[in-house]
């Protein structure tokens, strides 16, 4: 019995060292680590985080439209000195994002000391004219442009753009028929509608009626048409599918009318067996010359 004790006692006095240097070893594996690290990260911050030789001396920045460089910097918030290895390129990518007028930026870092910033603006082809009204009485006006998208933006302050407004670029066809409930500056309106007028404005600058008469107004508020009103006063309606065959539509019938010297007063192009048109006399009206449409903004590459 005595024996037996003995064994017992020498067997759990082993388990106990054993215990005991297990812990020891772990105990100081994990310290040994955590100097290892805090060691790393001093030697990393002193190396790179916080090296002046990484300290940014240039913000490149490109982009394909018209804001000013400047104002691309304010919005970026990018200090000169900060470290270009430490920067947080997802927030500078996010930050700019969320301007209405950009579409999609690219940041990256040319060691040791630039950082390039490329930029997609969005471009307006239409706008939205909602009235609001105005605290002690009246009416005020409230403008929104959208891009092909559907995008919407405000319109741009004259102090953000590199290059003075041109004689064309307030020339936008007007949308009607929205709510401003449809209107969340920077994102798409959400309408078949609105997609099929914007798409009618891209798909007319390279149509057969091009330069002979001008889009003037877009009414989107009915479900399956779209009823344009043109700078020379007549009333033409679209269906929303199809518009290119439509364009060469009302470019044959404006060409029969041209020949029989008479006007489109009203055409409409969404009955597809026949063409309902109304026409006056020539003469009985006054000339009236289409606007300059606004040229299509021809995009710079990034090189």
């Amino acid at each position: 019995m005595l024996d037996v004790k003995l064994r017992s006692d020498q067997v759990r006095q082993t388990r106990m060292r054993f215990g005991v240097l297990a812990v020891g070893v772990m105990l100081g594996t994990g310290f040994g680590l955590y100097v290892l690290w805090r060691a790393g990260d001093w030697v990393l911050n002193q190396m790179v985080y916080q090296n002046p030789a990484f300290a940014i001396r240039e913000v490149e920045v490109q982009t394909d439209g018209v804001i000013a460089e400047a104002q691309l910097r304010r919005w970026a918030n990018v200090k000169p000195g900060e470290n270009l290895l430490a920067l947080d390129l997802v927030r500078v990518k996010r930050d700019l994002e969320r301007i209405p007028f950009i579409a999609t930026v690219s940041v990256e870092r040319i060691l040791p000391k630039t950082l390039r910033v490329r930029v997609t603006e969005r471009d307006a082809v239409a706008q939205v004219n909602m009235p609001r009204p105005r605290v002690g009485g009246g009416v005020d006006v409230k403008v929104f442009h959208l891009d092909p998208e559907g995008f919407v933006m405000p319109p741009m302050d004259p102090r953000q753009r590199a290059t003075p407004i041109g004689p064309t670029d307030g020339l936008l066809p007007v949308l009607t028929g929205l709510k401003l409930t449809d209107l969340q500056l920077g994102r798409r309106v959400d309408s078949a509608q609105v997609a099929a007028g914007l798409r009618l404005i891209s798909e007319f600058a390279g149509s057969p009626m091009a330069g002979l008469v001008d889009l003037r107004r877009i009414d989107v508020s009915a479900s399956e048409v779209l009823v344009v009103t043109t700078g020379q006063g007549s009333e033409v309606t679209f269906g929303l599918q199809d518009l290119d065959r439509q364009l060469r539509r009302w470019r044959s019938t404006y060409d029969e009318c041209q020949r029989m010297k008479r006007i489109i007063v009203s055409l409409d192009l969404a009955v597809p067996n026949n063409i309902p048109l109304r026409w006056l006399e020539a003469n009985s009206l006054p000339a009236v010359a289409p606007k300059l449409p606004k040229p299509l903004r021809s995009k710079k590459r990034h090189v």
